[in-house]
């Protein structure tokens, strides 16, 4: 393959994350962009007449997923899939999502105007949803790309105001899916930024991603009594705050000797009455693991579960715990990461094997067709925020390596 010219792709990438940044900007220079609102409607379109001015094939599917087509010559019922999602979270940042969209059309267009016609097809997809983050449901596009959901997954579901999954869904102009699941589908191809720190403090400026993490989430409920802060002798008390606050040391104890890559987070509490002066009665919390190996994220768990029940019943607390996610780690296609490596080799570029600590829609797609996930790195790990930053120079090593991939998969 000849050398890419990164001065071009530079200009073109930048130049597009600005156009389509300002679709959902908000005053404070992030982006909102919910699925099925006007703004993420009107910006799927805008995105279409671009594509379609490209001279690529633009199409939705049933429930709005944005296809961009380049026609293969000889294979011509094999398609390799590369793109993102188009939906943020609520004032997110300009790449999350929406890098692997602009870099799927980028190196799509430049393998066209390079190379011509592959001999497969190669079509990159902005997908309508991934986030959850105006009902709760997540990755509603991959799994409707993969036959995975259907009315009865959503039926119920309502977004803040009380406004109906299905109904929004109408209003968009979209129904649910009654085609054929895809078989045409080879591979899935995704760019994305790191969303954590570790290549840039690595000095890396490709992550090869090998694994994406299980979750397991729990809402954790202990319960004392509440009872006066002034006149309740310390021996007489059954505090679930001081339950609480020993079971959230214990478990992160526990996380720091486990070791890398297993992380474990207590992101949110709600005390009881929540008063100054009253010996908290009740205490919900939550607890988030994450780690590339089932087994051992169990073990965990498990350590963690028996650990926190010996504090209870110490203390003279009530407990209840609620698994309500458990989701297990997903491998990305071994091949793909060893053809990715040989190509950053090849090309002197800068990488690393590394896991994902976050959910991406490569992780559905990846229990069905071959699949890889190419990270570029976060400016101090930041994401979801107006602040998510990736250097100009390591935009372009990513579409770089996006661009070998495709010609690799789609040419050969």
């Amino acid at each position: 393959m000849d050398t890419i010219k990164p001065l071009d792709l530079e200009n073109e990438t930048t130049d597009f994350i600005e156009w389509l940044s300002k679709m959902g900007q908000s005053s404070e220079g992030g982006i909102t962009r919910l699925l099925y609102t006007d703004v993420w409607k009107q910006t799927q379109e805008a995105l279409k007449q671009l594509l379609k001015g490209k001279g690529f094939i633009a199409y939705s599917d049933e429930v709005g997923n944005l296809f961009a087509r380049l026609e293969g010559s000889t294979f011509k019922d094999e398609t390799i899939l590369t793109g993102s999602h188009i939906d943020t979270v609520v004032n997110g940042g300009k790449l999350d999502g929406q890098l692997g969209i602009i870099g799927g059309i980028v190196a799509m267009e430049y393998l066209r105007d390079t190379y011509g016609q592959p001999i497969r097809n190669i079509e990159v997809v902005a997908m309508a949803e991934e986030e959850g983050s105006r009902f709760p449901f997540t990755f509603w596009g991959s799994k409707n790309i993969i036959g995975s959901v259907n009315r009865e997954t959503v039926a119920e579901l309502k977004d803040e105001d009380g406004v109906g999954f299905i109904e929004a869904m109408h209003n968009a102009g979209f129904d649910f899916k009654n085609s054929k699941i895809r078989e045409d589908l080879k591979a899935f191809i995704e760019l994305h930024i790191e969303q954590g720190g570790v290549l840039e403090i690595e000095k890396k400026s490709i992550g090869i991603v090998e694994h994406i993490v299980g979750q397991k989430r729990y809402m954790i409920e202990v319960e004392g009594e509440a009872n006066h802060a002034g006149t309740t002798p310390m021996g007489y008390r059954r505090d679930a705050m001081n339950g609480t606050s020993r079971m959230i040391s214990e478990i992160m104890d526990l996380a720091v000797n486990y070791g890398d890559p297993l992380v474990a987070t207590v992101g949110k509490v709600e005390v009881v009455p929540n008063t100054t002066n009253v010996v908290p009665g009740k205490v919900i919390f939550s607890l988030d693991v994450r780690h590339t190996n089932k087994d051992v994220m169990i073990k965990f768990t498990d350590e963690v579960i028996e650990k926190l029940k010996d504090i209870a019943v110490k203390l003279d607390l009530k407990i209840s715990i609620n698994n309500y996610m458990d989701g297990e780690p997903v491998a990305m296609d071994s091949n793909l990461v060893n053809t990715i490596k040989e190509q950053c080799e090849a090309k002197a570029i800068n990488y690393k094997l590394m896991h994902s600590g976050a959910g991406h829609d490569s992780q559905i797609f990846a229990e069905h067709i071959p699949t890889a996930l190419i990270f570029v790195p976060s400016h101090k790990g930041i994401s979801h925020n107006p602040a998510e930053f990736t250097e100009a120079k390591d935009l372009v090593e990513g579409i770089k390596v996006l661009i070998e991939t495709l010609y690799n998969l789609a040419y050969k």
